[in-house]
């Protein structure tokens, strides 16, 4: 019964993509040859910036770090504002990731990072299959696949008994689908599987299906506002956890990129936001935070668009 669950939701993922493909290219197809007629063919065009960060919010955007750039990323999110006074609004408490990102020919993103939650560690990377482009071929959206890997390295919590590393384990993996409409608006889906080696009860789910939906609007060269939402397929995850949403914007200045957001989700990375966030926004389950990142070029610098 659970491996036909399984399957039903792997068919329906796959549904939801064809037909998201299907529709961004029939809508795109009478633009892309108005833009081809007035274009120079002998080179690609392509859609540079489709988003300023590789994430949007919490989740992560189709963009990398530029070849041979070193990011490093400093995010945090404060406790829930309905905690009251007695916590400052949630400035008393909050959860920090340190990350790092290298960018490889400016199709491959490696990246590492450590989380206070769960003292967990996370190493992925982010991989660039199509770039939105015209010219010599007209590509409707960017494509970047990303794998990621997650250890949570508390203590266990019954030292005595057989306990296996590879229960410390669960895995992300994520289709990212963009597109850039015009110089201001961007906006991606982003259909989402998520692995736990190990679980609460045997009534937990260690497969959980989700998608993601996200966008960015310019409303100056270096000021967007951002939005994404992940919705949990139906099971007892959906059940127990709610849907993360994430509401912000980005600044950009002097090589950097600061992101300050609210959501519902404290955690910051892949398995936590999609499947365990407990926050209600109608309960005021609110998390205030930033995300800074810092891009240091070590090789050849490439131009980029905004």
């Amino acid at each position: 019964m659970v491996h036909r669950k399984t399957e039903i939701m792997r068919k329906y993922l796959l549904f939801i993509i064809l037909i998201f493909l299907c529709s961004i290219t029939v809508f795109s197809q009478d633009l892309d040859q108005i833009v081809g007629s007035l274009t120079d063919n002998s080179s690609p065009d392509y859609a540079n910036a489709a988003f300023k960060g590789t994430t949007i919010v919490n989740g992560q955007s189709t963009e990398i770090p530029g070849h041979m750039d070193l990011q490093f990323n400093i995010s945090h999110r404060f406790g829930a504002i309905n905690q009251g006074i007695y916590t400052l609004f949630g400035i008393d408490q909050g959860t920090t990731r340190l990350g790092f990102e290298y960018g490889l020919k400016d199709i491959v993103g490696l990246s590492i990072g450590r989380s206070t939650y769960e003292k967990t560690y996370d190493g992925a990377i982010k991989v660039k299959v199509l770039r939105q482009q015209t010219g010599v071929k007209n590509i409707p959206v960017t494509v970047s696949l990303y794998q990621a890997v997650f250890i949570k390295t508390l203590k266990w919590e019954e030292p005595d008994r057989e306990n296996l590393f590879s229960s410390r384990l669960s895995y992300a993996t994520q289709i990212l689908i963009s597109r850039k409409f015009n110089r201001n608006l961007s906006l991606q889906l982003a259909p989402s599987y998520v692995h736990k080696n190990l679980v609460p009860t045997p009534e937990d789910q260690n497969n959980i299906f989700a998608i993601g939906a996200g966008g960015r609007y310019k409303l100056t060269k270096r000021f967007s506002i951002n939005g994404e939402y992940y919705w949990l397929l139906p099971g007892k995850t959906a059940d127990d956890f709610a849907n993360s949403l994430g509401l912000g914007f980005d600044i950009e200045a002097a090589g950097h990129v600061f992101q300050i957001m609210a959501t519902n989700s404290q955690l910051m990375f892949a398995r936590g936001y999609i499947t365990e966030t407990e926050g209600k926004w109608s309960e005021g389950d609110i998390y205030f935070g930033f995300n800074i990142y810092r891009v240091f070029h070590t090789g050849k610098r490439n131009k980029k668009g905004n």
